[in-house]
């Protein structure tokens, strides 16, 4: 897709950013740092026990940087470069007589590797040899792991040992094994050669032997010349096939490119074997240590702001995540055992139900019948808006409680299980504040309109939480919240609003919101920080999920139901057209675009027989047109729902209606 023609997907600049927290990050699903930084860190790794865990700091082998000696006497233009093609960061050495670059990723299929490259190449005729120097101030030493030095493996420095503190009494304290190739303090390029390239390997793992296997594999790889190709390869790849674009303005593509980027970095490969999910931290894994970005510590953060767009473009990384929720509900069931609420069982498996039913069970335990409202009532919570703690009947909170006792009820419906009648009492009686009067949600009782709020709260009701508003109830509260949200609320605010103004088709305030909601991110690099004002959190997920959630379900209207997956799209002002590629639903792979005047889907591939046939289903008409592999179908413009085929339509569209398959 293209505006004025210039390119979204690399982030370049002559200068490096003052504050170090905004340089790039390259990260993969075990390994992440940040470039130019001293620590890295490993996924599921922390030291402390309670509320002192942190992501333990490893000390980074990458924190190398490229420099031109004293006196060299050639005038030199610097370059720094993240390339969002390669998932590599790229800093440049030019002057008349040679090109020297230094490469840095997190290998995409190899993710316990870590490297950077160096290369220098020949520009004008000479054969007199060229110098770099490499400045390293590399220390094998951590506050948080317990380090001895090892005997070299195959040229490779060994570290390793284990976190001081383990995060539970009794629990293990986790190893760490570090090999790596060092940089030495200079670079030549020898009399008479034209070009070379040097690469340096970090490689960890939980054991030595897992270590010393992952290090001979990246050698191997390096020794065919293909290590770096194979990372590149990958990334590239993974492209072709995901991808969220638009015309419109440069910047607002950039955002777009950079979030995909940094959210895409923190997942596997599709299809890589083995990955087991840590969850999924607001500042991502190249933050986290002590005293930073949350700890490294999870939150709803991921499954309210991350997860609904990994669903869509990688539904393993989804399901990983689920699985992470899953093996952790026991911390979760002690927490509110801790906390005095019903003494919740643990269940004789680990699955899906077994969460579904604890959130249910412990909804119930935590509700109060009220006799004069004859509603259940929710007090003392912790609503988004962090501005009001404590608060009774958190409007947002309570329709949580419906939709989670509702599904709960419903998923025990289709598994043949017994409902419990209280799941329904409560979902069909808790209090949901209205103000009839005037026609909005307040917060939380007793919230009286022109309070401050900190953050989308209210405006979180019809997206991302279902809940049935009419158009002038959903416009209301986003006009009320809208003029009393802080300005230094956290990035994802702006993004709710955006879908709200979306859903209402007022397209010109809907672009400034979506304008308004990247407002975190800095430059040159696009890494995010929590707040505006650069405070908070970087390299923030949560803002860029939220983002990324405005294009991908506010501007398409996809919304994910058990009947399917509806669309109702729009073209905000100055964007002109949207496209999608690579969602899922039901395993079918499409790609989904919209103009002002079309609408176009391809289902691209199935992920095997058992995946249904596909059909859009066009409203108000109810025309459906069939959704064969490899064939585009387009329509005009409007809204409707992908669905599974029925039996009897084995592939035929209804007749009459002027779609157009190609």
């Amino acid at each position: 897709m293209e505006d004025s023609g210039e390119d979204p997907t690399t982030f370049a600049a002559h200068s490096l950013p003052s504050d170090p927290r905004l340089l790039a990050t390259v990260t993969n699903a075990y390994l992440g740092t940040r470039v130019f930084h001293d620590t890295l860190h490993v996924s599921g790794v922390y030291n402390g026990a309670g509320r002192d865990t942190h992501r333990a700091v490893l000390p980074s082998p990458l924190n190398v940087r490229l420099e031109a000696p004293a006196g060299m006497g050639e005038p030199l233009t610097e370059t720094f470069a993240l390339d969002t093609n390669t998932g590599s960061f790229l800093h440049t050495l030019e002057g008349p007589h040679f090109r020297a670059s230094q490469c840095i990723y997190a290998h995409r299929t190899l993710p316990h590797v870590l490297a950077f490259r160096v290369s220098i190449a020949r520009l004008s005729p000479g054969s007199g040899p060229i110098t770099l120097l490499l400045s390293s101030a590399f220390s094998p030493e951590s506050p948080d792991l317990d380090l001895h030095q090892g005997p070299d493996f195959q040229g490779a420095r060994y570290l390793y040992g284990h976190t001081l503190t383990p995060e539970q009494p009794r629990g293990p304290q986790q190893e760490v094994h570090m090999l790596w190739t060092p940089a030495p303090p200079d670079l030549t390029l020898g009399e008479g050669e034209e070009e070379r390239t040097w690469d340096f390997l970090t490689v960890v793992g939980g054991s030595r032997a897992e270590a010393q296997a992952c290090l001979t594999e990246a050698l191997q790889l390096q020794a065919r010349g293909a290590l770096y190709t194979a990372h590149a390869q990958a990334w590239a790849q993974l492209w072709a096939e995901c991808g969220l674009d638009m015309v419109g303005p440069l910047p607002l593509r950039q955002a777009l490119r950079g979030s995909l980027y940094y959210l895409l970095s923190a997942l596997p490969q599709p299809k890589a074997p083995g990955y087991i999910c840590h969850g999924l931290s607001p500042g991502g894994l190249s933050n986290g240590s002590r005293e930073e970005c949350y700890w490294g510590h999870v939150f709803w953060d991921q499954d309210l702001w991350m997860f609904p767009n990994i669903l869509m473009f990688h539904p393993e990384a989804a399901r990983a995540i689920l699985e992470y929720r899953i093996r952790t509900l026991g911390g979760a069931l002690g927490n509110a055992q801790n906390l005095g609420y019903q003494d919740l069982q643990l269940f004789r498996e680990a699955g899906g139900w077994d969460v579904v039913r604890a959130v249910a069970e412990f909804w119930c335990s935590r509700v109060e019948w009220s006799p004069r409202e004859e509603k259940y009532h929710l007090r003392g919570v912790m609503s988004p808006d962090e501005y009001h703690s404590g608060v009774n009947n958190s409007v947002y909170t309570n329709v949580l409680v419906q939709n989670s006792l509702r599904f709960a009820a419903a998923l025990a419906q289709d598994l043949g299980l017994p409902v419990p009648s209280q799941w329904l009492a409560v979902a069909d009686k808790i209090k949901v504040p209205f103000d009839v009067e005037q026609n909005f949600h307040p917060e939380f009782d007793g919230y009286e309109p022109g309070e401050v709020v900190k953050q989308a709260d209210v405006v979180l009701l019809g997206y991302p939480v279902p809940f049935s508003l009419s158009p002038d109830v959903r416009r209301k509260n986003l006009e009320i919240y809208e003029a009393v949200t802080s300005p230094q609320g956290p990035a994802m605010t702006w993004s709710m609003f955006a879908v709200g103004w979306m859903e209402l088709k007022d397209t010109a305030r809907a672009r400034g919101l979506l304008d308004r909601s990247f407002a975190s991110m800095t430059e040159p690099f696009k890494v995010w920080t929590e707040n505006a004002d650069g405070s908070g959190a970087v390299n923030f997920l949560t803002g860029m999920g939220g983002f990324l959630q405005a294009v991908l379900f506010g501007c398409t209207g996809f919304r994910v139901t058990r009947a399917g997956v509806t669309f109702d799209p729009v073209c905000v002002s100055g964007i002109s057209r949207v496209s999608v590629s690579g969602i899922f639903y039901q395993g079918n792979k499409l790609n989904f675009s919209f103009s002002e005047d079309s609408v176009s889907v391809e289902v691209t591939a199935r992920a095997g027989p058992w995946a249904p046939r596909l059909e859009a289903e066009l409203w108000p008409s109810q025309a459906r047109l069939s959704l064969l592999p490899g064939h585009k179908v387009s329509f005009p413009r409007s809204a409707g729902q992908i669905q599974r085929s029925p039996a009897n339509l084995p592939g035929s569209s209804s007749s009459g209606f002027p779609g157009r398959t190609f």
